[in-house]
């Protein structure tokens, strides 16, 4: 998922339905030590079981949290506002993270008390009926589910939220679906009058006909990007600002780029949900702050800061040591090891020389700008695509990130006059905030004393992906990362690095579109062993690194830091953030 897709790895290309999968996700440390770096490291950290419950897990309502008291705000302290809110729309983390309480699907993650996941029913009332070895998916409503004004979430909705998914407006979203559905490749979407056959209702039951084996669909579904949609209310392009909500809150206001406000959805009915608690009667996200403006308001711990987190801002650089070495800070810090890989895709569509993205990697300033984000209490430096969490994780080190971190600029220079390409111009887009821009001046500076000419391009946070996944974009270098969509090696490498994902709104973002790379792809997902499908992934990385067309640069270890007043912070594997559903507000 784009900045973090998601946070679920595991490497076989049809696991059975029943079965456990593994997701990476390192122990948490929020305890009061006060040496450096004594935290989680990415390399090394144990992977974790996420089952596929039953039907018993899927029913309501969630387990209450200890010591936890309804009422009150929580607030939030953040950068940017979401590009997209439509569920069909959503594919990155941030948008995902901020609509679990207003959207449910079919499917969802059931959080324990430490933050481990289980796939759920989420308004189905199991995880799934599969049968045909994985070609034919069904799923039954529970009873007693409902929209916010009350009416009965149908059948008519659940056929419509999957067939709008090919609607021409739909651009930014996952494609997996429509991929799978069999038919889909022609099917233009609802609006017309057309439905699509491959997509059967019955009843309460909805089923999908794929037109290849899916054992792990159940988990698909459970993506943000295919949460439910009212037909009635369904405003087509407008629904992408103010969704009509299926969980325990509603969307009350919203001024964009400043504020969003939440408030109760006396509709959702707790006894249909095995996932969610409501137990703040609002919360108020607030946009445009900078890490350091952030960082220091919870460090002030004063007045609504108390009651107040963050979806994306994360502990600033500047303040890194300070935070992490007090042990009454760090105690308001949650810190976990994420699955994600942070890059640079290269558009290899303008820099088609893989001599000259060679050059690139070779250049690149991996630990100055693990120093500019704060260090490795932050993050791990990346030679690979997949992160060492994930199963599937083949380490090698083509570009000399372990030997020189600091970039070797000579051999870059040396491939570049080899190319005939001394003084490439790059122009490389990056999002809006202090420290990116810190990070910029350093890349710009290292790849010109290897010999490139570089121009920076600053773009707004809230429509970043949504610029560089045109097609017809103007950068030779932009920032991006990804985590799984789902507990499947195919959910890395078909979205990013396949060819036939290139599109707008897609997230092949380099446009790599190789022939032996897509044929490894395919072949690599129909792999039913799982020792083999981890090789395989691990050996695409490694395929798609000697191609260059993207600079990995750092494995993630995020830092959470919150007010003091916020109860029960802890994380959600399954939705790669703070658990909003778990909070609850001090009295």
């Amino acid at each position: 998922m784009s900045f973090s897709r998601r946070n679920f790895l595991i490497a076989t290309g049809v696991a059975a339905a029943s079965s456990s999968v593994l997701t990476a996700c390192g122990g948490s440390d929020s305890g009061g030590s006060s040496k450096k770096n004594t935290g989680p490291k990415v390399s090394g950290s144990k992977t974790q079981e996420i089952p596929v419950g039953t039907k018993a897990d899927s029913a309501g309502p969630a387990a209450e949290v200890t010591g936890a008291v309804k009422g009150g705000t929580i607030y939030s302290l953040d950068q940017f506002d979401m590009d997209h809110m439509d569920p069909a729309q959503i594919y990155v983390s941030t948008e995902a993270a901020i609509t679990v309480p207003v959207l449910r699907g079919l499917t969802g993650y059931k959080i324990d008390s430490k933050g481990g996941a289980t796939l759920v029913g989420d308004l189905a009332t199991d995880a799934g009926t599969v049968k045909d070895g994985g070609k034919t998916w069904s799923f039954t409503l529970k009873d007693g589910v409902k929209w916010e004004d009350g009416s009965d979430i149908s059948s008519e909705d659940l056929q419509h939220t999957f067939e709008r998914l090919f609607a021409p407006f739909v651009t930014e979203g996952p494609r997996f679906v429509q991929q799978f559905l069999v038919g889909g490749d022609k099917y233009k979407g609802p609006y017309e009058g057309k439905k699509l056959d491959s997509i059967e209702v019955e009843g309460k039951t909805i089923t999908f006909h794929l037109n290849e084996p899916r054992g792990d669909f159940n988990f698909t579904l459970a993506m943000r990007g295919y949460a439910l949609v009212n037909k009635k209310h369904d405003t087509k392009e407008k629904y992408d600002k103010r969704p009509f909500a299926s969980g325990p809150y509603k969307v009350d206001s919203r001024s964009i780029g400043k504020s969003m406000t939440f408030v109760r959805n006396e509709h959702w009915d707790p006894k249909t949900d095995a996932i969610r608690n409501n137990y703040p009667d609002k919360y108020v996200f607030q946009f445009g702050f900078q890490p350091l403006a952030a960082t220091d308001r919870y460090i002030a711990d004063s007045g609504k800061d108390q009651y107040a987190m963050s979806i994306f801002n994360e502990v600033a650089a500047e303040r890194t040591a300070q935070v992490l070495t007090n042990p009454k800070l760090k105690k308001r810090v949650l810190i976990e090891v994420d699955t994600v890989t942070y890059y640079w895709p290269i558009n290899t569509t303008r820099i088609t020389d893989v001599k000259v993205r060679q050059a690139i990697n070779w250049a690149w300033p991996h630990q100055q700008l693990q120093t500019i984000r704060g260090g490795a209490s932050t993050s791990e430096l990346a030679s690979t695509i997949l992160s060492p969490v994930t199963p599937g994780y083949a380490k090698f080190d083509l570009y000399g990130v372990a030997t020189k971190p600091g970039g070797d600029p000579a051999k870059a220079k040396a491939l570049l006059k080899e190319a005939g390409k001394a003084g490439q111009k790059l122009v490389i887009a990056y999002q809006t905030s202090d420290n990116a821009l810190k990070q910029a001046v350093a890349i710009k500076n290292a790849l010109e004393a290897a010999g490139f000419t570089v121009v920076n391009k600053q773009l707004d946070k809230s429509t970043f992906y949504t610029q560089i996944g045109k097609i017809d974009n103007d950068f030779d270098l932009f920032a991006a990362g990804w985590s799984p969509d789902w507990p499947n090696g195919y959910s890395v490498f078909f979205p990013c690095w396949s060819g036939k994902n290139i599109g707008d709104g897609r997230s092949n973002y380099a446009q790599l579109k190789d022939p032996s790379v897509d044929k490894a792809i395919d072949a690599a997902a129909k792999l039913t062993d799982t020792e083999a499908a981890n090789k395989a992934w691990g050996a695409i990385d490694r395929q798609i690194m000697e191609l260059a067309p993207v600079v990995p640069d750092y494995h993630s270890i995020r830092n959470w830091m919150y007010g003091s007043k916020v109860g029960n912070v802890v994380y959600d594997s399954g939705n790669t953030c703070v658990a909003l559903c778990k909070l609850y507000a001090m009295k």
